[in-house]
């Protein structure tokens, strides 16, 4: 193909998912600006290889370069963080109805969205990057398995548990302190 024809099929499949590129990228490098420059780094190199591109699906052909590119920019920008891949069981504990128009109304949305921005920014990368595929950007079980490169148990694993993480940190700290209540006694002494 010549190069004409690679940018007009990269102009076609690949940037519609432009927004999908940056959502990935920003919940993966916590940083605008780094997002965008990720992103565009991986627009370089799909633009690079889309003469090579044979399937059907560039979505996650894309998703799966912004990964990379991603975990090759943090590396080398920011190796003192530590970014853990592995699904060991512990690996996780180390990181950490008025009317919709009405002022507290929009305010408590506002509460809520950034309280699950924050749960979901405080995930291991590992698991947020399956629940922004799969609950952000809606991707299947195997297209994520396909752009993470791990087996689709994995995926659902680790869903699961990002999914239980979020739950835990959503859940409002204040339950109340349950009690035994005595039974009563019943006329005749009986219980």
């Amino acid at each position: 193909m010549g190069d004409d024809e690679n940018r007009k099929r990269f102009e076609l499949l690949a940037m519609p998912h432009l927004n999908a590129a940056y959502n990935l990228a920003r919940w993966l490098t916590h940083n605008d600006h780094d997002a965008q420059d990720v992103v565009q780094e991986s627009l370089v190199r799909s633009m690079r290889y889309m003469g090579s591109f044979r399937g059907d699906n560039a979505r996650a052909w894309l998703l799966q370069i912004v990964r990379h590119t991603c975990y090759s920019w943090l590396k080398e920008n920011r190796p003192v963080e530590n970014v853990v891949l592995d699904d060991s069981d512990d690996a996780w504990q180390t990181l950490p109805a008025p009317a919709a128009d009405e002022p507290h109304s929009m305010a408590m949305r506002k509460a809520d969205r950034q309280q699950i921005n924050e749960a979901l920014a405080a995930l291991p990368v590992a698991y947020r990057e399956v629940l922004v595929l799969r609950e952000l950007e809606d991707l299947s079980y195997n297209d994520i398995a396909r752009i993470a490169d791990i087996p689709v148990g994995t995926v659902m694993s680790r869903l699961s548990r990002a999914r239980g993480l979020m739950r835990e940190a959503l859940v409002p700290s204040g339950r109340p302190v349950l009690r035994t209540v005595p039974r009563s006694t019943q006329a005749g002494g009986k219980q």
